[in-house]
């Protein structure tokens, strides 16, 4: 979803988007979307992005397709159930498959091809999660914290090659990932992330939190000392 609303605010905008995802009739469903809110062109394909020998081929098609890449915006993941992970090694292995080494992957290739390029944007949904292990969800918030590391050390090598790497960190957000969880004040929709999203790209922002106080939220439980943290229900 929150592809989705950020590749809105590109169409109106005016941009060729090459759009790759798992499921092909909603990629169509959204490309044509897109093409009636202005998008000069819209361009899809099916990736599974567990399948790693295919990323190198998904990225060359749209390298190829659109005669070079500016910009790119990684958004994809799951929400693993803690409890099951627990329980199940291999349940956390996928989830690390899903939420990290995939974007690691396919980072690997991009971070490539823009540094030849000496110029462009790369852009990665991480989450709030990643800044510290809590109880509640440390498979989930290590396999981000892990994206959000690597992005560090990516956003170090490239930034003399003139290419950008935002860290987005969003924190709750209404998608069908979240359905099942109950929504207070701090939630977000998709369309603030989108636009947190957009301006961190025209701005060449490098760590940005969606919405913007959860950077001050995270300040404080990092700042929370281990002695009492491990103590708390969180």
């Amino acid at each position: 979803m929150i592809a989705q609303a950020t590749a809105r605010l590109f169409a109106e905008a005016g941009y060729s988007l090459y759009l790759v995802a798992r499921n092909q009739s909603k990629l169509e469903a959204v490309a044509d979307d897109l093409k009636v809110r202005g998008a000069e062109a819209v361009h899809t394909a099916n990736l599974d992005v567990l399948d790693y020998s295919q990323h190198k081929v998904a990225i060359n098609a749209a390298i190829n397709t659109l005669d070079g890449l500016d910009l790119v915006l990684i958004a994809h993941g799951t929400l693993p159930e803690q409890k099951a992970c627990e329980q199940s090694f291999d349940l956390t292995q996928k989830e690390f498959g899903i939420n990290t080494l995939s974007t690691i992957s396919l980072l690997t290739y991009l971070a490539n091809y823009f540094e030849d390029k000496g110029q462009g944007t790369i852009a990665v949904i991480s989450s709030v999660a990643g800044d510290r292990g809590r109880q509640s969800n440390y498979v989930y918030g290590s396999a981000k914290g892990t994206v959000t590391l690597y992005l560090q050390g990516l956003r170090n090598r490239l930034h003399k090659s003139n290419v950008n790497v935002i860290t987005v960190k969003p924190g709750f957000v209404d998608t069908p990932m979240t359905s099942g969880m109950n929504k207070g004040l701090l939630w977000a929709k998709p369309e603030k992330i989108a636009d947190t999203i957009f301006r961190a790209i025209d701005r060449r922002r490098d760590v940005v939190y969606a919405p913007w106080f959860w950077r001050y939220i995270m300040l404080i439980i990092r700042m929370i000392p281990e002695l009492l943290f491990k103590r708390l229900n969180l």
